[in-house]
């Protein structure tokens, strides 16, 4: 059966390129880390790793090992983590995972009111530009919980937080298309459009709204960042999707709603049952999280949804 320490070896090599490497950074002898790969190799019935002259290669039996190794390993030290809380210790680390514009729009503030309840707990935090790349890197063990939309088939547990309303966002200069709380996304089928960067979910998000509308939008601009896509917008390089979130106070473009609506579901989730302190920060993300924030409420005519939805199907890419 592998063991930890063979399953921390072979995830080590793997990450340094090499045996020396490797080594060295394990604080025992190359001969000692070889023999205790070759142990897990029988173990599990075949090859790992192909031994280049200055490399190490995965083979296929390794590539499929891998993340369950270094889930594993992830496992092990939320245990420990959590029988250290156990133990009545106020500390330790948190792993939190999500994507951009998550991090960007809805965590500040309950990453704020957490520190203040628990300043001795670190946050690391783990940001992707897609939903898949999340629901991966959980499936992989990477981090305690994740912040994203509601994975499907998910087996471990799953905390749902509302759903979250995207906008448009568009420069203040007299426009029959923007008159009104809200605007038909077919009438800016002939728009150029702040887009985002290929890979990032925003832009299958986009992609997916328009065509429902019956057209492709045409990019002006394609952006990385997502707090940029509003400010482009309000700039005037062309109407841009948005989370409501993500719209900062004093914005001086104009805000509408499209029509349809475009949501998405928003969840918390983990790979098994939280411990304590991942617990207590899902049940204080559930309470503090903001979908929809008051200013921007105000600019869409004072309605609050809290969470709920609007009508038309909630999407869920980024």
């Amino acid at each position: 059966m592998a063991t930890l320490r063979q399953l921390e070896y072979l995830v080590t090599v793997v990450d340094t390129g090499s045996f020396t490497r490797a080594a060295a950074l394990l604080h025992v002898t190359q001969p000692a880390l070889s023999h205790q790969v070759r142990a897990l190799e029988r173990a599990v019935g075949g090859t790992l790793l192909e031994r280049l002259p200055r490399a190490v290669r995965l083979t296929p039996m390794g590539r499929a090992v891998l993340p369950h190794a270094r889930a594993a390993l992830a496992d092990a030290e939320r245990l420990r983590g959590a029988a250290r809380l156990t133990a009545g210790l106020d500390g330790g680390e948190l792993e939190l995972a999500t994507v951009y514009s998550i991090s960007l729009g809805i965590l500040p503030p309950v990453l704020r009111a957490w520190r203040r309840l628990h300043p001795r707990v670190r946050i690391r935090l783990r940001e992707y530009a897609h939903n898949d790349e999340l629901r991966a890197a959980m499936a992989a063990g990477q981090a305690d919980v994740a912040v994203g939309t509601p994975p499907p088939d998910w087996e471990g547990p799953i905390r749902e937080l509302g759903v979250e309303e995207f906008v448009l966002a568009l420069p203040a200069e007299p426009d029959e298309a923007a008159e009104g709380r809200t605007v038909r996304l077919a009438d800016l089928s002939g728009r150029d459009w702040v887009h985002y960067a290929p890979g990032n979910g925003l832009a299958d998000l986009l992609d997916e709204a328009c065509a429902e509308a019956g057209f492709r939008p045409r990019a002006a601009v394609r952006t990385e960042q997502t707090a940029a896509a509003p400010l482009l917008a309000a700039a005037g390089l062309g109407p841009a999707l948005v989370p409501a979130n993500i719209v900062p106070p004093g914005f001086d473009g104009l805000v509408r709603r499209p029509e349809p609506p475009v949501r998405r579901p928003l969840a918390a989730y983990a790979r098994t049952r939280p411990d304590p302190l991942t617990a207590a920060f899902v049940e204080l993300l559930a309470r503090q999280a903001c979908l929809l924030p008051p200013h921007v409420a105000a600019l869409l005519g004072g309605e609050l949804l809290g969470g709920e939805p609007l009508g038309g199907e909630p999407r869920g890419s980024e």
